[in-house]
């Protein structure tokens, strides 16, 4: 179809060909006839925009929606969504280099172009699209095509000369192309896999079969390495060892036991990366008379991912548990491309993939790689600090079967939970449709509980099964990584087992999955479902899923601490008790740590008097000017608080060490009070004097003031201005997130990158309208030149709640309103 782009109105149409902008009176209902031909009306939409950028789509129909949807975003992120665009669809090395540097900052992954091309090419497939595809609704589709033509006509419009000065990043580059609609799902398939398959980016596009004998690492081989190095359990490790990836988030489901008003609260706040396509985006969409909802996305998915309506809100955050399992495969040792399925070899299924790659001096060439697959998925590779833990021998190679690409409900999920009436069909929706890929979930609405559930896409191992499908290898990962299944790959009764109430095949139905419904509070700050709330532990699930009656994180138990404290009165704050908008949002952006809670006291007591304590090099360390800064610390980090950079940098050191006492902590944990153990800190452990006097040592061989202000060293990492961000780590025990990756003191400065990052409070007012406040912290737009770079970060930084306008006279009435009019037309 050749679509021709007709911009309507007199009034306005100056405007809009500059850059479809009108100023706060005209909506441009008194548009003419269209100037260039065509005779049916494909898309169209109305478009506003309220303070800080937030777009407020009507559309009668979801096409409508997305081509809004997709055309805000083009004007708010065009580089960023372009350079994605690019990625999925493994161009990286031809427009950017082979060499170059490729990482998804949300779960560890980094690699080269080149490698990350031939993993995209090889995952992001037809086939591997083409489920996402004729399995979702028909919703999904119209709004996937309507956000391609919005997207592409806001190129359409920069590549004519419009909107002078901006995406001066990307607008004169050759890999800035229009989109299709295969990129749309194949940027969903990588949304689905972000917790699973895309973590081993580098293993799966650089997995080849032996050229000369490669020996088998024995279990106790790999132990051995691991233990030379320190190593001990998977807290050192990468993702999966380390079974926490790189995002996290805070939420909260307050019901009438919690409420001061008896009206429910919901709080949400992903901690994501303030970079590339795992930022999130505000957006309030309404689609004909029965949809509106109102919250944020993942950048290029056009519809709400975590929001709120009159009926209902909800957030997410990061699961505890596997989205995959690996397989360990016997190899002919003839043939390392044929592996043993009941009694016989099998071959693997080669494809040939070519890559186009630029050099560093501009030529192209072409690198062709074979890379194979079992019946289960991909074969890879994996290293985890030098030691080579999964690979590919002349005996023994390893697969992965990935749940979640095989997901073909992930959009069905959202599109329908979008479009749901109540409360109750919100939940309901969670277990039938059960295509969420890899968060909890958390609601709640007007007059109604607080739900909580990780009802999510889980390979079907049950214990049973781990069990009675070990490998060579299995002692390694029941160490390193309890939960994360390894399973023989010869036998078929080590395949995935199924649930009469699972919508598909190999994978848990919601009768296994854990869920919660309370007339006070659940939570969840991305440690296991057990502890949903305390006073209702939640037992009896497959270790893939999550642990049980395990230490708890110190920001989970800061999570627990303070809702148990606001409802019991101790936590200083004036009032009744419970929760209302005001103290809930004075608690989660206060900035205090648990770690400090905890510590501080005993530490300055035990080592201040002393003067001076080794560092780990042997050397003496001054304690004395940081132990008087310490003493006079408020204990958060907020801007003006002077000390916790010092406190941060010993905790640092401390984070890592087990948990087990007496190495950490004196008293031990208790499955009972999970809440409030383990506690008492060591300080006569020479681990944790150590670890005091290498944090003063950081400070002082950095450029770093020990007197200085919060405020002063810890700065947004992407805005072009200074701009001060509160908030701390979350091994530090902190629930107010700021964090810096990699750490690096050298500039005398924390650059934040990662942490809060899309932060929504809502309740319901008496005739049952939402009311939410809150942020996207690092602001709407990546774009300099955008009025929208860095307006949010700035009332973030002061603290400063931001009202989401949901109800047409809050929008009308907004004195920085901006409207669109959005039409295409099909040309003749």
């Amino acid at each position: 179809m050749n679509n021709k782009l007709k911009l309507g109105g007199i009034a306005v149409s100056a405007v809009l060909l500059a850059g479809c902008l009108s100023s706060g009176g005209s909506d441009g209902s008194d548009a003419p006839a269209p100037v260039v031909g065509g005779n049916e009306q494909v898309f169209k939409a109305t478009l506003k925009r309220t303070a800080f950028g937030i777009p407020h789509i009507e559309a009668d129909d979801f096409g409508s929606m997305g081509y809004a949807y997709g055309y805000a975003q083009a004007e708010d992120n065009l580089c960023l969504l372009a350079e994605d665009t690019l990625t999925i669809r493994g161009l990286r090395a031809r427009f950017l280099g082979a060499g170059g540097n490729y990482q998804i900052p949300s779960n560890g992954a980094t690699t080269t172009n080149l490698n990350a091309d031939f993993f995209w090419r090889a995952t992001a497939t037809d086939d591997a699209i083409q489920p996402l595809k004729t399995g979702s609704d028909p919703e999904v589709g119209e709004a996937s095509r309507g956000y391609v033509a919005g997207f592409n006509r806001y190129l359409q419009e920069l590549r004519k000369g419009q909107h002078p000065g901006r995406h001066e990043a990307c607008r004169n580059e050759p890999w800035l192309m229009p989109i299709e609609e295969d990129d749309m799902y194949r940027r969903y398939l990588r949304l689905a896999v972000l917790a699973s398959s895309s973590v081993f980016v580098e293993g799966i596009a650089t997995a080849q079969p032996p050229a000369t004998d490669v020996p088998e690492l024995s279990a106790d081989a790999i132990l051995d390495a691991l233990a030379d190095l320190g190593i001990e359990d998977g807290g050192a490790l990468p993702f999966p060892f380390d079974t926490e990836l790189p995002i996290g988030s805070n939420m909260y489901g307050l019901s009438a036991g919690a409420s001061r008003s008896g009206e429910s609260l919901l709080f949400g706040n992903p901690h994501f990366p303030w970079e590339a396509t795992e930022r999130l985006y505000l957006a309030h969409l309404k689609v004909g008379d029965d949809t509106e909802i109102m919250g944020a996305a993942l950048y290029g998915l056009p519809a709400v991912l975590i929001g709120f309506n009159e009926h209902f809100a909800w957030s997410h955050t990061v699961s505890a548990a596997y989205r995959f399992s690996f397989y360990e495969l016997t190899l002919n040792p003839a043939d390392p491309t044929q592996y043993l399925y009941e009694g016989e070899f099998v071959d693997m299924e080669a494809s040939d993939i070519t890559v186009q790659a630029m050099d560093d001096t501009g030529e192209l060439s072409e690198v062709t790689r074979t890379l194979y697959r079992s019946r289960y998925g991909p074969l890879l590779t994996f290293e985890a600090a030098g030691v080579p833990i999964l690979n590919w021998s002349n005996l023994k190679a390893y697969t992965l079967r990935d749940a979640n690409a095989e997901n073909d409900r992930l959009l069905n999920q959202f599109f329908r939970w979008n479009q749901a009436d109540s409360f109750e069909e919100f939940v309901e929706l969670h277990g039938s449709v059960l295509g969420t890929p890899w968060v909890n979930t958390v609601a709640t609405g007007p007059g109604k509980p607080a739900y909580y559930g990780d009802l999510t896409v889980v390979p079907n191992v049950p214990d049973s099964k781990v069990q009675a499908c070990t490998t060579l290898l299995s002692p390694v990962f029941d160490l390193l990584a309890p939960g994360l299944p390894l399973l023989d790959g010869a036998r078929a009764d080590c395949q995935w087992d199924n649930d009469p109430d699972a919508p598909a095949e190999g994978v848990f139905g919601p009768a296994n999955l854990p869920s919660l419904q309370r007339d006070d509070w659940v939570h969840n700050c991305n440690d296991s479902y057990w502890v949903t709330n305390p006073a209702e532990p939640l037992t009896g699930f497959a270790a893939i899923i999550g642990d049980e009656e395990t230490p708890r994180s110190l920001r989970t138990r800061k999570c627990m601490e303070q809702v148990i404290q606001r409802l019991d009165g101790s936590d200083g704050r004036p009032g009744s008790t419970g929760f209302d908008m005001a103290n809930l949002q004075d608690m989660v952006l206060d900035s205090s740590l648990l770690s400090e809670q905890l510590a501080r006291e005993n530490v300055l007591n035990a080592y201040c008097p002393l003067g001076t304590l080794l560092g780990s090099d042997g050397q003496p360390v001054d304690i004395s000017e940081a132990c008087t800064v310490l003493q006079s610390w408020d204990g958060t980090h907020n801007l003006g608080s002077v000390g916790g950079h010092i406190w941060r940098e010993f905790w640092r050191n401390v984070d890592p060490l087990p948990v087990e006492s007496p190495i950490k902590w004196l008293t031990p944990f208790d499955p009972a009070d999970p809440v409030n153990t383990p506690a008492m800190l060591n300080v006569f452990s020479p681990l944790i004097q150590t670890a005091f006097a290498d944090g003063v040592k950081a400070i002082q061989d950095s450029p770093m003031a020990m007197t200085a202000a919060m405020g002063t060293l810890q700065v947004s990492g992407l805005h072009d201005t200074a701009i001060p961000i509160f908030g701390g780590e979350g091994f530090e025990g902190a629930f107010t997130i700021a964090s810096s990756r990699p750490n690096d003191l050298s500039d005398g400065q924390y650059n934040v990158n990662y942490g809060n990052s899309y932060i929504q409070t809502v309740t319901w007012d008496e005739a049952g309208q939402p009311l939410a406040e809150g942020f996207v912290t690092y602001s709407q737009s990546t774009d300099p030149a955008s009025p929208y770079f860095s307006d949010m970060t700035e009332a973030y930084s002061g603290k400063q709640w931001i009202r989401f306008p949901y109800r047409q006279a809050e929008i009308d009435a907004d004195p920085e309103l901006v409207r669109y009019r959005l039409v295409e037309l099909e040309g003749n």
